[in-house]
């Protein structure tokens, strides 16, 4: 589990990094643009016995181990990059407002 170090200000995109460098890495970038990613909210998770799934039908509730408002993460390819808050986007469409980016090391 991440600890507070690991994240950063999703308002602050590169802290202390010259618009030079900046530049260039983001046309550096631009050979992976059309690579198709899957990107991944999850609100909670929950475990149970497959005789426990088996019984649930229409309007059942299942208990995520969340607390209303607690942060949602986002994944991409199956990688923590982010947790945010859903929102509203339009009269019947849900999105996410990314409000920290998780730093991972590479080497993991």
């Amino acid at each position: 589990m991440p600890d507070e170090a690991d994240f950063i200000d999703a308002a602050d995109p590169a802290p202390d990094i010259p618009e030079a460098a900046q530049a260039r890495s983001a046309r550096e970038l631009e050979a992976v643009y059309d690579i198709p990613v899957t990107v991944s909210a999850v609100l909670g998770r929950a475990t149970m016995q497959v005789s426990q799934l088996l019984k649930l039908g229409r309007g059942a509730v299942v208990e995520l181990d969340r607390k209303l408002g607690e942060a949602i993460d986002v994944y991409v390819n199956n990688r923590l990059v982010a947790r945010g808050e859903v929102v509203m986007v339009d009269d019947n469409r849900l999105g996410i407002t990314m409000t920290e980016i998780v730093k991972t090391d590479r080497g993991s």
